[in-house]
């Protein structure tokens, strides 16, 4: 099952008017239907065990923006879009330590009698009927109940947003274009959400969506249900960028905030006005400050537990397979690894340059995958704490990294990126190769006159990218305060002249427009765009690995 999340936070740019009036005057833009094409021969990728083969470009209909929104500034100042929507693949659930083990506040509730052991609780509020400003519109398509009727029980449902507009698809319909539900949001956008692989089943889905407005919706869209969670605010005011539920969990999910904070929520609990519970902690920026524990016995209502990273943004966070670390990235260029059971941040490392976007964890959880505004991918080895390769290949932004874990074993990994311009980069590393450096010393005066400018058309970025060199070196001040916090390692930028330099396997311009999120399944590898393309490649047929089971 395909989860299409909404955009990276760093789009929320509506589109209000579109020219078209033969007398120059901007015209509203009208909102219209899903469309579907079948391109014939069109952008296939050449890879070494075959060619991947263009299937269909789904792209969404971008809904106009309500009357009261106002438009949010972007701050990178190549874009010119509006938002996206994304994809996540949902993996099979699995256990996992549980959060918060030893707490009685935080003990699941009794086991239900056997009679209603496959029913699942739900939110309250009907969503079609819903009378709430926060809720604009729902479209439900009139043939939503004869096609859930009669669809493949083991088929695909996939949810995606464009801009204030957040649809319900099933992908293996013969008419995937039309969506089964559409919600539309009145001032907010919805920036994440994710699908608890924990309770879904045929009959019910448990969704939470996080927004621009930082209020979070719980959503199981087989009985139309939500509810609210942080309204207005209560407990952070700030938007919400990236939403997980938390591994092996059936009600706790992770919400991290433009403000720099974590906050684990519980799905069924109701929201008190939140004053962080720990005092007198100095005001300096510190690698985790506890505003609550999640031992606290206080957990009547939410949240559960928030800590503070940071006063930056928290671009992007990946729990790692072993369900007990994680990797959380953000707009000041650091990526730190956390004990999240513990409480507790272990390392700190730092980009090249610019503020880190996207992070995944390798099947195995022996390497991390970052991409960020310096145009890098960069992998990081998680067992021995160290960089090990940087990935040159982008002209732009990377917004998103993915492995495929049907071409990984525990020698060769394969993973993808994709960025703003527009290009689709496949990348294979073996454990030799990456501790092999750099063969030509004397070529990093010039690579690194390339990194900072790429090619001749970014004299905007180096404005963005001065600011952003300008973060880290308020980081950087920071540095040897983190050495009084042990067990913490913040670790120094590695000099290129001894880091391993990666060229991709294949490079492609798949899209005209920013691509924004690329994921992997058995038969094929899915990209979503920021103009709402959602394009997706057959494997070839003899290229299946079937080693991710080994992982």
């Amino acid at each position: 099952m395909f989860v299409l999340p909404p955009p990276p936070p760093r789009y929320t740019i509506p589109v209000a008017y579109a020219a078209g009036a033969a007398n120059g005057m901007a015209v509203p833009v009208v909102e219209t239907n899903n469309t579907i094409s079948h391109p014939e021969g069109g952008c296939p990728l050449q890879v070494g065990e075959g060619t991947y083969t263009l299937k269909d470009d789904l792209l969404l209909a971008t809904p106009p923006p309500h009357p009261s929104e106002a438009p949010i500034i972007n701050p990178n100042p190549l874009a010119t879009v509006p938002n996206p929507p994304t994809c996540v693949f949902l993996k099979a659930a699995v256990s996992a330590p549980q959060f918060g083990d030893g707490n009685s506040a935080l003990a699941p509730p009794a086991a239900p009698p056997a009679k209603d052991a496959l029913k699942r609780r739900k939110p309250k509020n009907n969503i079609i009927k819903s009378s709430s400003s926060f809720v604009s519109r729902v479209i439900t398509h009139e043939t939503s109940a004869k096609r859930l009727n009669e669809r493949d029980p083991n088929g695909v449902f996939a949810f995606a947003n464009i801009n204030r507009a957040f649809q319900w698809l099933d992908i293996t319909s013969a008419s995937k274009e039309d969506h089964l539900t559409k919600v539309l949001f009145t001032k907010a956008h919805m920036l994440c959400h994710d699908i608890n692989d924990l309770t879904k089943t045929s009959s019910h889905l448990d969704i939470v969506m996080g927004s621009s407005a930082g209020d979070i919706i719980w959503y199981e869209p087989m009985s139309q249900k939500y509810a609210r969670i942080n309204k207005n605010g209560v407990i952070n005011n700030s938007p919400v960028t990236h939403i997980k539920w938390l591994p092996g969990s059936e009600n706790l999910f992770m919400a991290s905030h433009a403000n720099g904070v974590l906050v684990v929520y519980d799905k069924e609990k109701e929201d008190a006005l939140f004053t962080p519970e720990n005092t007198g902690i100095p005001e300096k920026e510190i690698p985790l400050e506890i505003l609550k524990s999640v031992n606290s016995r206080n957990q009547k209502t939410n949240p559960v537990s928030s800590w503070k990273l940071a006063s930056q943004r928290i671009s992007n966070f990946a729990f790692s397979p072993d369900q007990r670390h994680l990797a959380v990235v953000l707009e000041d260029g650091s990526l730190r690894l956390m004990d999240y059971l513990k409480e507790e941040v272990l390392d700190i490392f730092r980009s090249y340059y610019g503020g880190l976007i996207c992070v995944c964890w390798s099947p195995d959880g022996k390497y991390i995958v970052t991409g960020g505004q310096d145009d890098l991918v960069t992998i990081w080895s998680f067992p021995e704490r160290r960089i090990v390769a940087r990935c040159q290949g982008h002209n732009s932004w990377v917004s998103a990294v993915a492995f495929d874990p049907w071409r990984c074993d525990q020698k060769t990994y394969r993973f993808g990126s994709v960025g703003d311009d527009g290009r689709l980069l496949l990348w294979d590393f073996s454990v030799g190769m990456l501790h092999r450096p750099r063969a030509h010393h004397q070529n990093s005066t010039r690579q690194r006159t390339s990194l900072v400018a790429p090619n001749s058309q970014s004299a905007p970025r180096t404005r963005a990218n001065s600011g952003a060199n300008r973060m880290r070196s308020d980081s950087e001040r920071t540095e040897n305060f983190y050495s009084e916090f042990e067990p913490v390692t913040s670790h120094p930028i590695e000099p290129r002249s001894r880091t391993a330099m990666l060229p991709p396997i294949m490079s492609k311009i798949v899209g005209t427009d920013p691509i924004c999120w690329v994921g992997f399944q058995n038969d094929c590898i899915m990209t979503s765009s920021l103009e709402g393309h959602i394009r997706t490649w057959d494997r070839p047929s003899d290229s299946v690995i079937n080693s991710a089971t080994s992982l």
